[in-house]
This record gives C-alpha cells, structure tokens and sequence, in this order.
C-alpha cells in the first residue's frame, strides 16, 4: 500500500470507527487542500513559560460556562507535527468551527518532561507522543477521546480536512 492511501486510511478510521450517529455535527469544509497550502511559518503556539495548570483551569472554567468541550492541545514548538496541527487549527474555517464548539487550551510539554500532570489528570499515565490532543467534557471533568490521544501525532500526513473532521466526531 502506497504511503499517500496509508496516511489517508490512518487519518480517516478513527473517524469512521465512532460513525456518524444521529444529531452528529459536521465538520467544517476545508478549502485548504495540502498542508503546503498553509500559510508559513506554521505557528508556534505553545507558551513554555505559562503556567499550565492555571491555563487549563481558566479554559475549563470558560468551556463549562459556554458550554463547549475542551481541547487541550498537549506539545511542544520543536514538533513539525504540533505546528502543522497549530497551522489547520488557525484556518479561517476550522478556528470559525472551533470558536462553535471548543474552547482550546495549548500547554508546552517541552520534549515530554513537563507539565505532564495535565495528562495525568485525565487518567493519561504517560505522553507518548506529540501533538497529545484531549477532549474533555468540562460538566463531568471526563476524557472524551481515551485511548485516541495521539492520533494526530502524524499530522503532517494527514489532509487538513481529516484533521477538521477527527476534531468533529467529538462534539
């Protein structure tokens, strides 16, 4: 199997495996076809001098006041995948989609030795990759997508159309 369908197979079971229940919300049509068509530099979005645990607590506590999940993007700045991820995140119709649906919290890991009492909290013993993404449900403080934290560690070479809809099947 060519390295292209295998990418586009492992990008797409995770959604394929929850279905497309009823009442499900669709993910955003993205215009952006490659992720050469993103716009560079790709972004650097995790703050390695926050303070994690106050930014989690003040996203949870907007997420449960709106209403919205939570995602806690867990990564580092040096992670090619982590930017790239970043880079679809800021797309002009998933960031519209997300402001819908999630309030999004980045916390540096820094190369997996720190603020790794985040993932802990959720009953994620270990980060094993990068991007490391949680959905929680901000009302019951639970993991929504355990045992699917590292699925967009291979981000760049996933379309950025499998990561809107990997980020869809959550709501």
């Amino acid at each position: 199997m060519n390295r292209s369908i295998l990418s586009l197979a492992l990008a797409v079971l995770p959604f394929l495996a929850i279905g497309a229940e009823a009442g499900a919300v669709p993910a955003p049509r993205v215009s952006v076809t490659s992720l050469d068509a993103l716009p560079q530099p790709l972004p650097l979005p995790y703050d390695e001098k926050a303070d994690a645990d106050r930014q989690v607590a003040a996203a949870k506590a907007k997420a449960k006041a709106q209403g919205k999940k939570l995602l806690i993007d867990l990564g580092g700045n040096w992670c090619p995948d982590c930017r790239v991820l970043a880079g679809v995140l800021e797309l002009r119709e998933v960031k519209a989609f997300l402001a819908r649906h999630y309030v999004v919290v980045t916390v540096d890991v820094g190369r997996l030795d720190k603020n790794l009492q985040i993932a802990r909290r959720y009953g994620v013993p270990a980060v094993k990759g990068v991007p490391a993404v949680l959905v929680v449900d901000p009302k019951t403080d639970k993991l929504l997508n355990e045992g699917r934290l590292f699925a967009l560690s291979d981000a760049r070479h996933m379309t950025p159309q499998a990561l809107a809809d990997w980020l869809a099947q959550w709501i």
